[in-house]
């Protein structure tokens, strides 16, 4: 059997880090996990070929080849998911779709004929053996939440790991929280599974010796949901790293309660962590309540990141605009605690109504709704309900704070609160042939090509006077900032 996996384009996005990827000379930000442990789940004598069309183009000798096409996509891919399967039905295969897009909304894919719905485990036995038969069904529901000891290792000789900046491996799924906008509890439920701690060891050992030694994104819904199971694994990825003393490096993402746990976050760092994305959301405490951030609420939310930043973990930040509770003066707000509490990356976003979740819910019956989620929420038409401020005053707002977070001078000075707050590393810093390639690269676009050059040069200068030992993680933010700045300017 002949099975072609395909991976949908990711529109320029935040998370898409597109502008960073001319600097480190790499295709795309993450490979496709999904797909890559999906493929794990299918025969071994089975002939399998990946087409990630964030790295290479589709080629029609490539559908023509399979036998049948397996597409896994997220909301914010659906426009390059509706081209693959005009291509697939031109060419008269079959598409089996799967993953964050179909599981909530497959009934806006009338084109695509077979479905997976949820996580695989417990129901991809049963795909393949249809698929072998011939006698695909057009629906298959997941039955519950399967334990994630029965996942296989990815497959990651599916794909070429240099076309990519960061590795991705996952240890759980699902998250103990409630926030109201979020579709992850409706995907993956509130009780935290993981896999066992042996389980991620054996998949980043893998990882090893195919060579990696970049970054790793432990993409968990909340990687702290099982504090307990969370443990374990940092003594066994300590243990493994003294044993093996591997060069990569690891980011997560973690509810801020994190600060709460002096023992987790030295486990964390011990193990090699180094970057958290947290859903910081909104300082408004009407705002927190509205939404159910109840783990957000009642706390010093500036004295928490700098907790996090201070154990030695960069905070890297997601905030929402756009709740019922926000009045007029939320940008200010927004700005202003993103300054204050040095969150270099800050992933600002309009509220989206995601399908399924309890705010869509709400809104549908406040008869609010006025479109479906295109998954980006940075985009035109992300606020897909009628807001109580108004919409032109919420996107007209969104605009300037995203200009104005990234504007250069506004940018350099949040670094310098992050670095000042930051526990630097005390491994030896060890400089690649793509970080010099990164960095002189750095010098001319930003240093002299692009506006904020003289901002630029007083930050490096400044830097290597004063915090020399930070300066690679200076300059790694100063290119994510480039980034930005272009997302926004395209605003």
């Amino acid at each position: 059997m002949k099975i072609l996996l395909i991976s949908p384009k990711t529109p320029n996005t935040f998370w898409s880090f597109k502008h960073v990827l001319r600097f480190v000379a790499r295709k795309a930000a993450f490979p496709p996990l999904g797909l890559l442990t999906v493929a794990a789940m299918l025969p071994r004598d089975w002939e399998l070929k990946l087409v990630d069309l964030n790295v290479e183009q589709l080629e029609d000798a490539d559908i023509v080849w399979a036998d049948y096409v397996l597409l896994s996509a997220m909301i914010v891919q659906k426009e390059s998911v509706r081209e693959v399967a005009r291509r697939c039905a031109a060419a008269k295969k079959a598409i089996i779709a799967g993953g964050p897009l179909f599981t909530t909304g497959h009934l806006s894919f009338p084109e695509i004929p077979h479905f997976v719905l949820g996580e695989a485990e417990e129901v991809m036995a049963q795909v393949v053996a249809d698929m072998s038969a011939g006698t695909l069904r057009h629906t298959y529901h997941a039955p519950g939440y399967p334990s994630l000891e029965q996942t296989p290792m990815p497959r990651y000789d599916l794909i070429k790991l240099r076309n990519y900046v960061t590795m991705a491996a996952q240890f759980s799924r699902g998250c103990p929280y409630d926030c109201e906008f979020c579709d992850i509890i409706v995907m993956n439920g509130r009780v935290p599974r993981t896999k066992t701690p042996a389980q991620l060891v054996a998949e980043l050992e893998a990882l090893r010796l195919m060579g990696w030694d970049d970054m790793v994104f432990i993409v968990d819904d909340n990687f702290i949901g099982n504090k307990a199971r969370t443990k374990a694994l940092l003594a066994a990825m300590i243990e493994w790293r003294e044993r093996t003393r591997p060069l990569m490096g690891f980011l997560t993402e973690a509810s801020i309660n994190l600060a709460d746990d002096a023992e987790l976050r030295a486990l964390m760092v011990a193990a090699g962590f180094r970057k958290v994305f947290v859903g910081i959301e909104t300082p408004s405490a009407l705002a927190l309540k509205e939404c159910r951030k109840l783990q957000n609420s009642g706390r010093d939310l500036v004295s928490a990141v700098k907790t996090l930043q201070q154990s030695g973990l960069e905070v890297m930040g997601g905030f929402i605009v756009g709740f019922d509770s926000d009045t007029g003066d939320i940008f200010k707000q927004q700005f202003d605690f993103i300054q204050r509490s040095g969150v270099v990356t800050a992933m600002v976003g309009l509220l989206t109504a995601l399908p399924q979740t309890r705010l869509y819910q709400r809104l549908k019956g406040e008869g609010r709704l006025v479109s479906e989620a295109t998954g980006d929420n940075t985009a035109t038409g992300a606020l897909n309900f009628k807001p109580k401020l108004s919409r032109e005053y919420l996107e007209n707002g969104y605009r300037e704070l995203m200009k104005r977070l990234y504007e250069p001078r506004n940018y350099y000075r949040r670094i310098r609160v992050f670095l000042k707050n930051h526990k630097a590393s005390s491994e030896r810093l060890r400089l690649s042939r793509v970080d010099i390639e990164a960095f002189v690269k750095s010098f001319w676009l930003l240093g002299v090509w692009h506006r904020g050059r003289f901002a630029y040069w007083r930050f490096c200068a400044g830097t290597l006077f004063r915090r020399p030992s930070q300066f690679r993680v200076a300059i790694e933010l100063a290119i994510i900032g480039h980034h930005f700045r272009r997302v926004a300017a395209a605003l």
